[in-house]
Protein backbone atom coordinates (compact mmCIF):
# COMPACT_ATOMS: atom_id res chain seq x y z
CA UNK A 1 0.00 0.00 0.00
CA UNK A 2 1.20 3.61 -1.05
CA UNK A 3 2.00 5.71 2.38
CA UNK A 4 -0.39 8.59 2.67
CA UNK A 5 1.36 11.61 3.30
CA UNK A 6 0.12 13.94 6.00
CA UNK A 7 -0.07 17.81 4.79
CA UNK A 8 -0.01 18.97 8.25
CA UNK A 9 3.35 17.27 9.16
CA UNK A 10 4.30 18.33 5.60
CA UNK A 11 3.73 22.05 6.48
CA UNK A 12 5.37 21.87 9.88
CA UNK A 13 8.33 20.96 7.97
CA UNK A 14 8.00 23.44 5.77
CA UNK A 15 7.98 25.98 8.14
CA UNK A 16 10.41 24.92 10.37
CA UNK A 17 13.37 25.40 7.59
CA UNK A 18 11.33 28.38 6.77
CA UNK A 19 12.42 29.89 10.36
CA UNK A 20 15.48 27.66 9.83
CA UNK A 21 16.80 29.43 6.92
CA UNK A 22 15.32 32.97 8.75
CA UNK A 23 17.55 32.38 11.77
CA UNK A 24 20.35 31.48 9.92
CA UNK A 25 20.64 34.82 8.13
CA UNK A 26 20.13 36.48 11.15
CA UNK A 27 22.46 34.63 13.28
CA UNK A 28 25.15 35.45 10.77
CA UNK A 29 24.93 39.43 11.70
CA UNK A 30 25.18 38.39 15.53
CA UNK A 31 28.25 36.01 15.08
CA UNK A 32 30.74 38.35 13.46
CA UNK A 33 29.92 40.75 16.58
CA UNK A 34 31.17 38.47 19.00
CA UNK A 35 33.61 36.79 16.86
CA UNK A 36 35.24 40.37 16.78
CA UNK A 37 35.13 40.71 20.67
CA UNK A 38 36.66 37.32 21.27
CA UNK A 39 39.48 38.66 18.89
CA UNK A 40 40.15 42.35 19.79
CA UNK A 41 43.18 41.74 22.13
CA UNK A 42 44.42 40.09 19.02
CA UNK A 43 43.11 42.53 16.41
CA UNK A 44 44.61 45.20 18.35
CA UNK A 45 47.95 44.24 18.45
CA UNK A 46 48.21 42.78 14.66
CA UNK A 47 46.48 46.16 13.35
CA UNK A 48 48.29 48.31 15.46
CA UNK A 49 44.56 49.72 16.88
CA UNK A 50 45.00 52.52 20.01
CA UNK A 51 42.64 51.47 23.16
CA UNK A 52 39.68 54.20 21.73
CA UNK A 53 40.25 53.67 18.16
CA UNK A 54 39.80 49.51 18.90
CA UNK A 55 35.81 50.25 19.58
CA UNK A 56 35.69 51.82 16.21
CA UNK A 57 36.04 48.12 15.08
CA UNK A 58 32.51 47.79 16.15
CA UNK A 59 30.77 51.29 16.15
CA UNK A 60 31.76 51.45 12.66
CA UNK A 61 29.84 47.88 12.55
CA UNK A 62 26.81 48.86 14.27
CA UNK A 63 26.63 52.66 13.68
CA UNK A 64 26.18 51.62 9.59
CA UNK A 65 23.74 48.94 10.05
CA UNK A 66 21.38 50.56 13.08
CA UNK A 67 21.29 54.09 11.22
CA UNK A 68 20.63 52.42 7.57
CA UNK A 69 18.10 49.82 9.21
CA UNK A 70 15.02 51.68 8.26
CA UNK A 71 16.47 52.27 4.34
CA UNK A 72 16.63 48.41 4.63
CA UNK A 73 13.36 48.02 6.02
CA UNK A 74 11.74 50.29 3.51
CA UNK A 75 13.45 48.94 0.54
CA UNK A 76 12.46 45.28 1.82
CA UNK A 77 8.75 47.13 0.98
CA UNK A 78 9.81 48.01 -1.98
CA UNK A 79 11.39 45.42 -4.10
CA UNK A 80 10.44 42.22 -1.81
CA UNK A 81 11.99 41.15 1.42
CA UNK A 82 12.79 38.15 0.17
CA UNK A 83 15.30 39.94 -3.14
CA UNK A 84 16.85 42.19 -0.16
CA UNK A 85 17.64 38.65 2.12
CA UNK A 86 19.53 37.74 -0.66
CA UNK A 87 21.37 40.94 -2.01
CA UNK A 88 22.29 41.81 1.82
CA UNK A 89 23.42 38.54 2.68
CA UNK A 90 25.59 38.39 -0.23
CA UNK A 91 27.24 41.74 0.14
CA UNK A 92 27.63 40.67 4.23
CA UNK A 93 29.63 37.79 2.98
CA UNK A 94 31.76 39.65 0.34
CA UNK A 95 32.92 42.52 3.13
CA UNK A 96 33.29 39.48 5.73
CA UNK A 97 35.78 38.46 3.71
CA UNK A 98 37.46 41.89 3.20
CA UNK A 99 37.51 42.04 6.67
CA UNK A 100 39.52 38.87 7.13
CA UNK A 101 41.57 40.06 4.28
CA UNK A 102 42.56 43.38 6.30
CA UNK A 103 45.96 44.80 6.74
CA UNK A 104 45.47 48.14 8.30
CA UNK A 105 42.98 49.83 11.03
CA UNK A 106 41.69 52.02 8.42
CA UNK A 107 40.73 48.69 5.97
CA UNK A 108 39.21 47.12 8.92
CA UNK A 109 37.12 49.82 9.99
CA UNK A 110 35.55 50.17 6.08
CA UNK A 111 34.85 46.67 5.93
CA UNK A 112 33.41 46.69 8.49
CA UNK A 113 30.88 49.80 7.84
CA UNK A 114 30.13 47.87 4.20
CA UNK A 115 29.43 45.14 6.63
CA UNK A 116 26.74 46.76 9.07
CA UNK A 117 25.35 48.04 4.87
CA UNK A 118 25.15 44.14 4.01
CA UNK A 119 23.43 43.95 7.52
CA UNK A 120 21.08 46.53 7.34
CA UNK A 121 19.37 45.43 4.32
CA UNK A 122 19.56 41.55 5.63
CA UNK A 123 18.29 42.31 9.15
CA UNK A 124 14.85 43.84 8.63
CA UNK A 125 14.17 41.37 6.12
CA UNK A 126 14.84 38.38 8.17
CA UNK A 127 12.36 39.81 11.10
CA UNK A 128 9.49 41.02 8.71
CA UNK A 129 9.94 37.22 6.50
CA UNK A 130 9.26 35.88 9.90
CA UNK A 131 6.54 38.25 10.78
CA UNK A 132 4.36 37.32 7.72
CA UNK A 133 5.55 33.65 7.45
CA UNK A 134 3.94 32.57 11.11
CA UNK A 135 0.27 33.44 11.63
CA UNK A 136 -0.54 35.56 14.58
CA UNK A 137 -0.95 33.35 17.59
CA UNK A 138 1.21 30.68 19.19
CA UNK A 139 3.18 29.58 16.26
CA UNK A 140 4.18 33.49 15.84
CA UNK A 141 5.44 33.80 19.30
CA UNK A 142 6.92 30.55 19.41
CA UNK A 143 9.28 32.14 16.18
CA UNK A 144 9.72 35.52 17.80
CA UNK A 145 10.78 34.13 20.74
CA UNK A 146 13.27 32.08 19.25
CA UNK A 147 14.45 35.15 16.91
CA UNK A 148 14.81 37.35 20.27
CA UNK A 149 17.05 34.54 21.69
CA UNK A 150 19.56 34.08 19.09
CA UNK A 151 20.36 37.51 19.90
CA UNK A 152 21.28 36.28 22.96
CA UNK A 153 22.60 33.42 22.02
CA UNK A 154 24.38 33.81 19.40
CA UNK A 155 26.47 36.75 20.92
CA UNK A 156 27.55 33.87 23.63
CA UNK A 157 28.38 31.15 21.30
CA UNK A 158 30.35 33.50 18.81
CA UNK A 159 32.80 34.33 21.98
CA UNK A 160 33.57 30.53 21.95
CA UNK A 161 33.94 29.76 18.36
CA UNK A 162 35.56 33.14 17.55
CA UNK A 163 38.52 32.45 21.13
CA UNK A 164 38.87 28.89 19.47
CA UNK A 165 39.27 30.09 16.42
CA UNK A 166 41.54 32.97 17.40
CA UNK A 167 43.33 30.70 19.40
CA UNK A 168 44.32 27.46 17.18
CA UNK A 169 44.34 29.67 13.80
CA UNK A 170 43.63 32.76 13.59
CA UNK A 171 40.77 35.79 13.92
CA UNK A 172 40.70 35.98 10.49
CA UNK A 173 38.93 32.48 9.83
CA UNK A 174 35.93 33.59 11.69
CA UNK A 175 34.80 36.32 8.80
CA UNK A 176 35.98 33.88 6.39
CA UNK A 177 33.40 31.15 7.55
CA UNK A 178 30.75 33.63 6.72
CA UNK A 179 31.62 32.96 3.17
CA UNK A 180 30.33 29.71 2.30
CA UNK A 181 27.06 29.71 5.06
CA UNK A 182 26.58 32.89 2.78
CA UNK A 183 26.37 30.55 -0.25
CA UNK A 184 23.93 28.29 0.95
CA UNK A 185 21.79 30.55 2.17
CA UNK A 186 21.58 32.19 -0.88
CA UNK A 187 20.84 28.93 -2.87
CA UNK A 188 18.12 28.04 -0.60
CA UNK A 189 16.14 30.91 0.08
CA UNK A 190 14.11 31.09 -3.44
CA UNK A 191 13.37 28.20 -2.63
CA UNK A 192 12.37 28.35 0.78
CA UNK A 193 10.95 31.65 1.33
CA UNK A 194 7.89 33.20 -0.64
CA UNK A 195 8.49 36.70 -1.98
CA UNK A 196 6.43 39.50 -0.54
CA UNK A 197 4.29 41.88 -2.21
CA UNK A 198 5.82 44.96 -3.86
CA UNK A 199 4.70 48.27 -2.78
CA UNK A 200 4.85 51.87 -4.27
CA UNK A 201 6.80 54.21 -2.22
CA UNK A 202 10.74 56.06 -2.43
CA UNK A 203 13.53 55.09 -0.27
CA UNK A 204 14.09 58.75 1.10
CA UNK A 205 17.74 58.70 0.95
CA UNK A 206 17.96 61.86 1.88
CA UNK A 207 16.33 61.29 5.08
CA UNK A 208 18.34 57.92 6.17
CA UNK A 209 21.15 60.31 4.97
CA UNK A 210 20.16 62.70 7.89
CA UNK A 211 19.82 59.55 10.29
CA UNK A 212 22.75 58.02 10.16
CA UNK A 213 25.06 60.75 9.86
CA UNK A 214 23.12 62.01 13.22
CA UNK A 215 23.72 58.90 15.17
CA UNK A 216 27.19 58.44 14.14
CA UNK A 217 27.55 62.30 14.82
CA UNK A 218 26.31 61.54 18.70
CA UNK A 219 28.90 58.41 18.67
CA UNK A 220 31.85 59.57 17.18
CA UNK A 221 31.44 62.96 19.78
CA UNK A 222 30.98 60.87 23.03
CA UNK A 223 34.03 58.61 22.07
CA UNK A 224 36.24 61.69 21.22
CA UNK A 225 35.52 62.81 24.26
CA UNK A 226 37.01 60.14 26.12
CA UNK A 227 40.40 61.53 24.75
CA UNK A 228 39.72 64.81 24.35
CA UNK A 229 37.24 66.05 26.81
CA UNK A 230 33.60 67.02 27.00
CA UNK A 231 34.40 71.13 26.75
CA UNK A 232 36.57 70.11 23.48
CA UNK A 233 35.10 71.91 20.57
CA UNK A 234 35.07 68.91 18.15
CA UNK A 235 32.70 67.22 20.87
CA UNK A 236 30.58 69.83 21.25
CA UNK A 237 30.61 70.30 17.17
CA UNK A 238 29.73 66.84 16.62
CA UNK A 239 27.41 66.18 19.39
CA UNK A 240 24.99 69.18 18.16
CA UNK A 241 25.48 68.40 14.44
CA UNK A 242 24.14 64.31 15.76
CA UNK A 243 21.04 65.92 17.92
CA UNK A 244 20.03 68.46 15.00
CA UNK A 245 20.73 66.01 12.07
CA UNK A 246 18.22 63.45 14.32
CA UNK A 247 15.52 65.72 14.98
CA UNK A 248 15.09 67.16 11.22
CA UNK A 249 14.70 63.26 10.22
CA UNK A 250 11.72 62.90 13.03
CA UNK A 251 9.94 65.90 12.09
CA UNK A 252 10.72 64.85 7.87
CA UNK A 253 9.17 61.92 9.27
CA UNK A 254 6.25 63.43 10.80
CA UNK A 255 5.13 65.08 7.73
CA UNK A 256 6.00 62.25 5.40
CA UNK A 257 3.39 60.35 2.88
CA UNK A 258 5.40 57.22 2.99
CA UNK A 259 7.61 57.70 6.25
CA UNK A 260 10.75 55.28 6.55
CA UNK A 261 10.01 55.69 10.38
CA UNK A 262 6.15 55.71 10.37
CA UNK A 263 5.70 57.16 13.99
CA UNK A 264 2.13 55.54 14.33
CA UNK A 265 4.55 53.03 15.53
CA UNK A 266 4.96 54.85 18.96
CA UNK A 267 0.90 55.31 19.11
CA UNK A 268 1.41 51.83 21.44
CA UNK A 269 2.60 52.90 24.79
CA UNK A 270 3.75 48.67 25.34
CA UNK A 271 5.51 49.15 21.79
CA UNK A 272 7.37 52.40 22.26
CA UNK A 273 8.40 51.03 26.22
CA UNK A 274 10.09 47.89 24.43
CA UNK A 275 11.86 50.14 21.94
CA UNK A 276 13.65 52.49 24.51
CA UNK A 277 14.14 49.33 26.83
CA UNK A 278 15.71 47.60 23.68
CA UNK A 279 18.17 50.70 23.08
CA UNK A 280 19.16 50.85 26.68
CA UNK A 281 19.34 47.03 27.36
CA UNK A 282 21.37 46.67 24.13
CA UNK A 283 24.03 49.14 25.60
CA UNK A 284 24.70 47.53 28.49
CA UNK A 285 24.77 43.67 26.69
CA UNK A 286 27.12 44.54 23.89
CA UNK A 287 29.38 46.06 26.41
CA UNK A 288 29.36 43.71 29.18
CA UNK A 289 30.52 41.61 25.99
CA UNK A 290 33.52 43.88 24.91
CA UNK A 291 34.93 44.84 28.34
CA UNK A 292 34.87 41.71 30.26
CA UNK A 293 36.12 39.88 26.94
CA UNK A 294 39.01 42.80 27.95
CA UNK A 295 39.10 41.71 31.56
CA UNK A 296 39.85 37.95 30.94
CA UNK A 297 42.16 38.39 28.40
CA UNK A 298 43.97 41.10 29.69
CA UNK A 299 44.16 40.85 33.40
CA UNK A 300 43.88 37.57 34.24
CA UNK A 301 45.88 36.14 31.25
CA UNK A 302 43.01 34.29 30.01
CA UNK A 303 43.66 32.76 26.06
CA UNK A 304 40.92 33.78 23.89
CA UNK A 305 39.38 30.16 23.80
CA UNK A 306 39.78 29.96 27.56
CA UNK A 307 37.81 33.36 27.86
CA UNK A 308 34.70 32.12 25.20
CA UNK A 309 34.50 29.82 27.40
CA UNK A 310 34.20 31.66 30.31
CA UNK A 311 31.30 32.96 29.23
CA UNK A 312 29.59 29.31 29.18
CA UNK A 313 27.50 29.95 32.29
CA UNK A 314 25.64 33.27 30.72
CA UNK A 315 25.44 31.22 27.40
CA UNK A 316 23.56 28.22 28.97
CA UNK A 317 21.71 30.22 31.13
CA UNK A 318 20.22 32.88 28.31
CA UNK A 319 19.53 29.73 26.39
CA UNK A 320 17.44 28.28 29.52
CA UNK A 321 15.91 30.93 30.08
CA UNK A 322 15.17 31.68 26.27
CA UNK A 323 13.77 28.55 25.83
CA UNK A 324 10.95 28.80 28.84
CA UNK A 325 9.94 32.35 27.98
CA UNK A 326 7.39 31.13 24.96
CA UNK A 327 5.38 28.58 27.61
CA UNK A 328 5.82 31.85 30.24
CA UNK A 329 4.55 34.32 27.96
CA UNK A 330 1.31 32.24 27.45
CA UNK A 331 0.74 31.99 31.17
CA UNK A 332 1.82 35.88 32.13
CA UNK A 333 2.55 39.21 30.22
CA UNK A 334 5.09 40.38 28.18
CA UNK A 335 5.83 43.59 30.20
CA UNK A 336 6.13 41.52 33.40
CA UNK A 337 8.40 38.93 31.86
CA UNK A 338 10.51 41.80 30.00
CA UNK A 339 10.27 43.92 33.59
CA UNK A 340 11.71 40.97 35.29
CA UNK A 341 14.18 40.12 32.21
CA UNK A 342 15.94 43.98 32.93
CA UNK A 343 15.81 43.24 37.04
CA UNK A 344 17.85 40.36 37.15
CA UNK A 345 20.28 41.25 34.59
CA UNK A 346 20.93 44.85 36.40
CA UNK A 347 21.50 42.56 39.72
CA UNK A 348 23.96 40.32 37.51
CA UNK A 349 25.52 43.21 36.20
CA UNK A 350 26.03 45.21 39.45
CA UNK A 351 27.65 41.87 40.87
CA UNK A 352 30.16 41.62 37.85
CA UNK A 353 31.26 45.48 38.48
CA UNK A 354 33.07 44.27 41.68
CA UNK A 355 35.48 42.67 39.75
CA UNK A 356 39.35 42.94 40.73
CA UNK A 357 42.29 41.40 39.33
CA UNK A 358 42.47 39.01 41.61
CA UNK A 359 38.49 38.00 41.74
CA UNK A 360 37.74 34.38 42.06
CA UNK A 361 35.73 33.02 38.74
CA UNK A 362 33.27 30.82 40.23
CA UNK A 363 31.99 33.62 42.82
CA UNK A 364 32.58 36.71 41.42
CA UNK A 365 32.55 35.52 37.43
CA UNK A 366 30.23 32.53 36.85
CA UNK A 367 27.77 33.02 39.06
CA UNK A 368 26.61 36.73 38.28
CA UNK A 369 27.29 35.69 34.34
CA UNK A 370 24.10 33.41 35.25
CA UNK A 371 22.26 35.75 36.48
CA UNK A 372 23.21 38.39 33.44
CA UNK A 373 22.27 34.89 31.31
CA UNK A 374 18.90 34.70 32.62
CA UNK A 375 18.37 38.49 31.89
CA UNK A 376 19.60 38.37 28.73
CA UNK A 377 17.68 35.38 27.57
CA UNK A 378 14.28 36.77 28.56
CA UNK A 379 14.78 40.56 28.12
CA UNK A 380 15.87 39.82 24.43
CA UNK A 381 12.61 37.63 23.75
CA UNK A 382 10.01 39.68 24.89
CA UNK A 383 11.37 43.04 24.07
CA UNK A 384 11.29 41.57 20.55
CA UNK A 385 8.00 39.92 21.33
CA UNK A 386 6.46 43.39 22.47
CA UNK A 387 8.23 45.96 19.70
CA UNK A 388 6.17 43.76 16.70
CA UNK A 389 3.06 43.32 18.87
CA UNK A 390 -0.10 44.62 17.23
CA UNK A 391 1.67 45.56 14.21
CA UNK A 392 -0.12 45.46 10.70
CA UNK A 393 1.33 43.29 8.12
CA UNK A 394 2.05 46.56 6.32
CA UNK A 395 4.45 47.69 8.59
CA UNK A 396 6.36 44.58 9.88
CA UNK A 397 8.94 45.64 7.98
CA UNK A 398 9.42 48.97 9.18
CA UNK A 399 8.62 48.02 13.25
CA UNK A 400 11.14 45.06 12.60
CA UNK A 401 13.57 47.58 11.21
CA UNK A 402 13.36 49.58 14.25
CA UNK A 403 13.60 46.88 16.90
CA UNK A 404 17.08 46.08 15.15
CA UNK A 405 17.98 50.62 15.47
CA UNK A 406 17.10 50.39 18.86
CA UNK A 407 18.97 46.89 19.53
CA UNK A 408 22.00 48.11 17.58
CA UNK A 409 22.25 52.10 17.84
CA UNK A 410 21.50 51.22 21.37
CA UNK A 411 25.00 49.15 21.59
CA UNK A 412 26.83 51.44 19.86
CA UNK A 413 25.51 54.71 21.76
CA UNK A 414 25.86 52.44 24.96
CA UNK A 415 29.32 51.53 24.24
CA UNK A 416 30.70 54.39 23.26
CA UNK A 417 29.85 55.91 26.43
CA UNK A 418 30.89 53.72 29.05
CA UNK A 419 34.22 53.70 26.70
CA UNK A 420 34.27 56.94 27.73
CA UNK A 421 33.94 55.66 31.65
CA UNK A 422 36.78 52.94 31.11
CA UNK A 423 39.09 55.12 30.11
CA UNK A 424 38.78 58.09 32.60
CA UNK A 425 38.76 55.47 35.49
CA UNK A 426 41.63 53.47 37.14
CA UNK A 427 44.21 56.09 37.77
CA UNK A 428 46.81 55.20 40.07
CA UNK A 429 46.90 51.32 39.96
CA UNK A 430 50.03 49.61 40.69
CA UNK A 431 50.18 47.64 37.94
CA UNK A 432 48.65 46.60 33.93
CA UNK A 433 46.44 43.97 35.86
CA UNK A 434 45.09 46.05 38.19
CA UNK A 435 43.88 49.04 35.71
CA UNK A 436 41.93 47.01 33.36
CA UNK A 437 40.86 45.49 36.04
CA UNK A 438 39.32 48.78 37.49
CA UNK A 439 38.15 50.11 34.13
CA UNK A 440 36.26 46.91 33.33
CA UNK A 441 34.45 47.31 36.94
CA UNK A 442 33.66 51.02 36.53
CA UNK A 443 32.33 50.78 32.87
CA UNK A 444 29.81 47.69 34.26
CA UNK A 445 29.18 49.84 37.25
CA UNK A 446 27.98 52.25 34.35
CA UNK A 447 26.36 49.86 32.59
CA UNK A 448 24.24 48.98 35.30
CA UNK A 449 22.44 52.66 35.11
CA UNK A 450 21.43 51.70 31.61
CA UNK A 451 19.51 49.10 33.10
CA UNK A 452 17.60 50.91 35.27
CA UNK A 453 16.15 53.09 32.97
CA UNK A 454 15.40 49.96 30.99
CA UNK A 455 13.66 48.81 33.99
CA UNK A 456 12.09 51.89 34.82
CA UNK A 457 10.81 52.12 30.86
CA UNK A 458 9.15 48.82 30.64
CA UNK A 459 7.54 49.78 34.07
CA UNK A 460 6.27 53.23 32.99
CA UNK A 461 4.53 51.78 29.81
CA UNK A 462 3.03 48.89 31.01
CA UNK A 463 -0.26 48.55 29.36
CA UNK A 464 -3.04 49.71 31.26
CA UNK A 465 -6.09 47.16 31.90
CA UNK A 466 -9.25 48.73 30.92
Amino acid sequence: MTAVKNPVSGARRQRGAVLGLILVGYLLVLLDVSILMAALPNIERDLRFSATALSWTQNAYTLAFGGLLLVGARAGDLFGRRRMFVLGIALFATASLAVGLANSPAWMIIARAVQGVGAAILAPATLALLSTSFPEGQERTRAMAAYGALAGIGTAAGLILGGALTELLSWRVGFFLNVPVAAVAIIAAPRLLAESDRRAGRLQLGAAVASTTGALGLVFGVVHSADAGWSDPVTIATLTIGLVLIAAFLLSQRNASAPLLPLRLFADRQRTGAYVARFLFNGALLSFYFFTTQYLQGATGASPLQAGLAFLPATVASFAAATLTPPLMRRTSVSALAAVGCAVMLIGTAWLSRLSADTAYLTGIAAPMILFGIGQGLGLSTLTAAGMAKVASADAGAAGGLVNVAHHLGGAVGLGILVTVFEAAGAGTPTAEALIADRVAAALAAATVLLALALAAVLVTWPRRR
